[in-house]
Order: C-alpha cells, then sequence, then structure tokens
C-alpha cells in the first residue's frame, strides 16, 4: 500500500461506489461502463458532456446519478432564446427593502442537467463558463457560490444537427469527460420496453450515500498515488499531441493535469490506491478527444472526430507502457 490513502479507506470507498451502481442499474440497464465513466467523472471533480443522439437515455442518466446521492438535482432546457440570466439567475429590485435582491437560477443546484447545450446560443452557453471553472456565479459584481458538490451535466445532439451551436473551445475544456452511451443491446431494450416508466420524471429510487460521502470519495482520489514512470507516460502522449501535425494545437496543461485526475479516479474506482498506465490509456479519448481538432478545415464534423480519435489511438500505439 502506498503512503498516501489506507486500504481501509480504499474498502469503505469500493462499498459506497458499489452502491451506487447497484443503484444506478435499476434505471440505466447493461450500461456498466457507462455508469463507471460517470462515477469517475463524479469522483475526480469534473464536469460530463454526453454527446449522442436524442432519446438514448441520456437524462435518466444524469437524473438516476443525482437521486442515488442524495444530490439537489436541477434540469435546464437549452434553446435558441434562452437567456444567460435564465441560467444563472438575476438582481430583482425588492421595493420593500429598497433594494436589489439576486434571485438564484437553476444552475444552483448539485447536479445540473444541461439538455441539449448547443442549441442555445454561445452568449448563454458561456453564462456556464465561470461556474463550471470557480463553482461560483458572479451578478452585480457581488459572488454566489453554489452547491458542493457540484456537476454540470451536458448533453449535446450530434453538431451537425439542424439548429444547434457548436460550443467553443474554451467550454469544451471545461468539460473533463466526453462520453457515448449508444443504442442498448437487445435483451436490456426489451427489459426497457417491459417497464412501465415513460420518461425520468416517474424513477423513484432512494439515495444510497450522502453529499458528505461524494466529497469524502473525491478527497480520497486525490490522494491515489501515481508514480513517476506513469506520470511521464501520461506527459509523453500530452506532449505527442502538441506536436501532432494534423492537430490545430495540443493538450494543454489543464488538460493533462484532467488526465491526471480522472485516472485517479479510475483507479479507485478499480479498487486499487494506485494508479496504473492502463488507467491513463482508458481515459486518453473520454478526457482528450473534446479537446482537440484538426488543422484543416473539416466540412464534416463526425468524420473530424473520428479522425481525431484515430490519431489519439496511433499515439497510444506508438508509445510503450512503462514498466
Amino acid at each position: 500500500m502506498s503512503d498516501f490513502v489506507s486500504g481501509t479507506a480504499i474498502s469503505e470507498a469500493n462499498g459506497v461506489l458499489a452502491r451506487v451502481r447497484t443503484n444506478m442499474r435499476v434505471t440505466i440497464k447493461g450500461k456498466d461502463d457507462v455508469i463507471d465513466q460517470v462515477l469517475t467523472c463524479m469522483i475526480a471533480g469534473g464536469h460530463l458532456l454526453i454527446e449522442d443522439l436524442p432519446g438514448v437515455g441520456k437524462t435518466t442518466l444524469a437524473y438516476s446519478l443525482a437521486r442515488s446521492v442524495d444530490c439537489e438535482f436541477s434540469r435546464i432546457q437549452f434553446t435558441s432564446d434562452l437567456l444567460p440570466s435564465d441560467v444563472t439567475g438575476v438582481a430583482i429590485y425588492d421595493d420593500n427593502i429598497k433594494e436589489f435582491v439576486f434571485k438564484r437560477g437553476p444552475v444552483f443546484a448539485n447536479v445540473v442537467l444541461a439538455d441539449e447545450i448547443n442549441r442555445a446560443t454561445p452568449k448563454t452557453q458561456s453564462a456556464l463558463l465561470e461556474v463550471m471553472d470557480r463553482a461560483r456565479v458572479t451578478v452585480d459584481g457581488e459572488a454566489h457560490a453554489v452547491g458542493s458538490p457540484f456537476m454540470v451535466f451536458a448533453t449535446q445532439n450530434p453538431v451537425d444537427y439542424e439548429g444547434t451551436f457548436p460550443l467553443p473551445e474554451s467550454q469544451m475544456d471545461r468539460f473533463l469527460m466526453r462520453i457515448h452511451m449508444g443504442y442498448p443491446q437487445a435483451a436490456d431494450e426489451m427489459e426497457i420496453l417491459r417497464s412501465t416508466r415513460t420518461s425520468y420524471d416517474s424513477i423513484r429510487l432512494n439515495p444510497v450515500i450522502t453529499r458528505v460521502e461524494v466529497l469524502q470519495l473525491q478527497s480520497i482520489s486525490t490522494q491515489v498515488f501515481v508514480e513517476d514512470s506513469v506520470l511521464e507516460y501520461l506527459l509523453k502522449i500530452v506532449a505527442t499531441t502538441r506536436t501532432e501535425t494534423e492537430f490545430k494545437a495540443g493538450i494543454s496543461v489543464r488538460g493533462g493535469l484532467a488526465l491526471k485526475a480522472a485516472s485517479q479516479a479510475r483507479a479507485l474506482i478499480m479498487g486499487r490506491d494506485f494508479v496504473m498506465p492502463e488507467d491513463v490509456v482508458a481515459l486518453v479519448l473520454p478526457v482528450l478527444g473534446h479537446r482537440l481538432a484538426l488543422g484543416r478545415q473539416s466540412s464534416d464534423a463526425l468524420e473530424e472526430r473520428r479522425a481525431v480519435t484515430a490519431i489519439l489511438k496511433r499515439i497510444i500505439a506508438t508509445l510503450p507502457l512503462p514498466a
């Protein structure tokens, strides 16, 4: 065992995570890998972007997580006419006290679902920049802290869908991970069809852990040991993206830190107090893929995403794993 976190803490964390997994499986059928990715992002203290077709369970996934961890849940339906104040809140003049009073917006919650985030205009999308980075909202020069823990769980339709506004690079960089759900297997979809639930509003899940336990998991994750050879391997991946001629720009320092934090969280989920190179490899695509763009112009967003994925896979294949 390392000197950073005790075996008892790892064992207790495994018990907590097992309860959450079991609870979420009640509504999320056949997607254990997706559940683990969501938990990885939450434990690393990051924000999650799910890009997929409508109707595959993205909202249900976010709601199931919030209900399982006894967190306050808020859903914002992003549309083209949504204003920044509709997200963060607004100061309203109270005639009784002769002062402006801040009315909190829906972003003040523990798990905030930004549904179809790329249907809002860039101005409204940018309303999330500060709160995703600093967990606070500043209105009229006054800062207001949001809930703790705090996680933005955003969904977006494929970027080539009509009526969408691609998220700018600065916004994409705020998300720790981008994942995809995909269609369920036939047996799992049959089980979904047999259920009487028609929307996430009818989900009945009891919380199995508290907010305090979530914060404890996040604290333990930061203590998971990362050996220097693994850090050097991670850095080689990041550095190679910066010299790759097909990318417009390489991974930033923030991106490297994100990959380290996610790797520590994944190691904890796997029941270890140390990071293995396999943890880094497993997270390269979900953590780095959305932070990269091709230097050449591409008329097809899906093709660009596939090209970025192929290049990252090639980088991983060419770099030897540390012993």
